[in-house]
């Protein structure tokens, strides 16, 4: 019996997804004690499309393995904020994450680059990137630091500007903005460099900061901007698409180990799969989006980016990172983006 998105998400808040055990009806045939429980941990809520795909992709693992390999998700921080989860999967506390390479970039400073400022124009230069050379590139810095990354990227979205007060239509409008960004330098970096007053926050506190207007604004794709409910703290979405996020399912490269070859291949198929029809579900929705967002009140308009793609080239913010990020890895993400220096 394999359970639907929507029987997941309404299973008591998830059965599997709260840690309890996995979400395997006392009828199925893979009621059985698993060999090898995943611990799988994300910061996302249960309502975003990342984890309305996680039940499937766990029930997949059951049936393909025959019970014998049981993902067990823990969604919405609930194992802690980016920094605890990332000491855990080292240490093997947690098995395998969904992670930002701009989160893992503290660990490993080459998995921001997918963050260049204003670098990707479209989705075809994101994925020639992250599943060409770029993404190799990544994949074995990680696993020199015991990290396994599969070798699918899963699509977080293009990220967008929101604001409380006033729209930010012009670079002249972001001077002086008091924007949260997560804790990682190359956000800094380029929110300086555009001019405004970057303030890093954690993502668990990044609705209260807004709502106390310790800070103004904030920048997030649609969907975590709809299900974290930040329309209620924030008034203004500008498109800017300055920057692309996606997620590595990472594994700690001791647990991967454990399991035996042949559940290696079934476990990296299932994941990689998944991959591909999330990215598709993040395309689809965003169009959706949008409308729910104007329902809720939000005002969208569209910043003309050459502006800001120039002044950062003139004030050296791609010559700073081509430099930070060495040659090699420059080269992987100007093959497919076009020279940025």
């Amino acid at each position: 019996m394999a359970y639907s998105r929507r029987q997941f998400i309404k299973a008591s808040g998830g059965i599997a997804l709260a840690g309890a055990g996995s979400v395997i009806p006392a009828s199925s045939p893979y009621a059985q004690s698993p060999e090898f429980v995943l611990k799988w941990s994300n910061n996302l809520q249960l309502s975003h499309p990342v984890n309305q795909r996680a039940g499937e992709l766990a029930e997949n693992i059951r049936r393909d393995t025959d019970g014998r390999v049981d993902l067990r998700v823990f969604p919405n921080s609930q194992m802690g904020s980016d920094p605890d989860v990332l000491s855990q999967i080292r240490a093997g506390g947690i098995d395998c994450v969904l992670m930002s390479g701009l989160i893992f970039s503290t660990l490993v400073p080459v998995a921001s680059i997918n963050g260049v400022g204003f670098a990707f124009k479209d989705y075809s230069q994101v994925w020639a990137a992250m599943d060409g050379g770029l993404g190799g590139h990544v994949r074995g810095a990680l696993a020199k630091v015991g990290l396994l990354a599969m070798d699918k990227m899963w699509d977080s979205g293009f990220r967008q500007i929101t604001t409380s007060s006033k729209p930010i239509n012009s670079l002249a409008d972001i001077r002086g903005l008091k924007i949260r960004v997560p804790g990682a330098p190359i956000w800094t970096t380029l929110f300086k460099a555009i001019g405004a007053a970057p303030t890093p926050v954690n993502y668990t506190e990044l609705y209260s900061a807004l709502q106390t207007k310790a800070v103004e604004g904030q920048e997030n794709p649609l969907a975590i901007i709809q299900s974290t409910r930040l329309y209620e703290v924030q008034k203004y979405v500008a498109y800017s698409n300055h920057m692309w996020d996606g997620w590595w399912f990472t594994f700690n490269a001791r647990s991967w180990a454990k399991l035996p070859r042949d559940l290696q291949e079934i476990v990296a198929r299932d994941i990689n799969a998944t991959a591909m029809i999330q990215r598709q579900d993040m395309l689809a929705a965003d169009a959706r989006l949008e409308a729910e967002l104007k329902e809720k009140g939000m005002v969208f308009n569209t910043l003309d980016t050459d502006p800001f793609r120039q002044i950062l080239k003139t004030n050296g913010f791609y010559e700073e990172w081509r430099k930070k990020f060495g040659a090699d890895a420059w080269k992987h993400l100007e093959n497919a983006v076009g020279p940025l220096v």
